[in-house]
């Protein structure tokens, strides 16, 4: 496995059956731990981690905090959970976690089995490009953004950026697959956010899509000078935008 190929295991107690899952794990030639579920202790243990495992006692639910925390955490790091736990436990914890970001639901009595496919089929589709792509959507109109957030988060990860300045420092500490920009921002504007992502070779190769709310001609073709991977028009519809961002990560030959 990879160096990004680590599971976390969090939970009230480091029990028998999770000292038994780790063995599990370990038999398996899965690299893995167990922390308890305390923001600190989750926070110093996510380097590599790209898959947690949420083990529950009868009754156990994730603090606000811990909750929030988790979820920023798998939006920023293209992470996902796995849950196990009696049904109404499952169920419950699941509600505050975003559908996109939950890998599996497994009841308990564990079968360990099972839990090993779930993990070598996440890791298998991870290195087969199989996972969800990750896309940041970049624009100062917080309704529009949450708009084609609701259209993308079935079929993508989605995350969020309200200025230019806020989605450079996010893509300082996270990767993503493509970036819907905005052309026209106050202070920064999507082509100065264009020019600095080119600038720099952490991000030089990110794939930039321009969303734009001008389709006159000169508008369109000073986008189309910028040279993005392309760029759509604010009026676009949900049907069509999933149908060209499907066209988009389709694999080239």
């Amino acid at each position: 496995m990879g160096q990004d190929e680590k599971v976390l295991i969090i939970g009230q107690k480091e029990s028998f059956i999770i000292r038994v899952l780790l063995k599990k794990l370990a038999d398996a030639r899965i690299n893995a731990n167990f922390v308890v579920t305390k923001l600190n202790e989750i926070n110093d243990n996510l380097d590599g981690v790209s898959l947690i495992t949420f083990y529950m006692e009868p009754d156990e639910r994730l603090d606000e905090e811990v909750e929030r925390f988790l979820v920023d955490k798998m939006s920023d790091k293209d992470m996902e959970i796995v849950l196990i736990g009696e049904p109404n436990d499952t169920s419950e914890v699941a509600k505050g976690i975003p559908k996109e970001f939950i890998c599996d639901i497994l009841p308990r009595p564990l079968d360990y089995e099972k839990y090993i496919d779930v993990v070598n089929n996440y890791y298998m589709k991870a290195s087969t490009g199989a996972l969800k792509k990750s896309i940041l959507i970049v624009d100062d109109d917080p309704n529009y953004m949450n708009l084609v957030r609701e259209w993308l988060k079935d079929t993508y990860k989605v995350s969020m950026a309200t200025s230019g300045l806020r989605a450079i420092k996010w893509l300082g500490a996270n990767k993503v697959d493509l970036i819907l920009l905005d052309y026209e921002m106050p202070v920064t504007d999507g082509p100065q956010v264009l020019e600095m992502l080119r600038a720099d070779d952490d991000t030089r190769d990110i794939p930039v899509m321009f969303l734009t709310g001008r389709d006159d001609k000169d508008s369109v073709m000073a986008v189309v000078a910028l040279k993005p991977e392309g760029y759509f028009l604010k009026t676009i519809g949900k049907d069509e935008l999933l149908s060209k961002l499907k066209l988009f990560f389709v694999p080239k030959e």
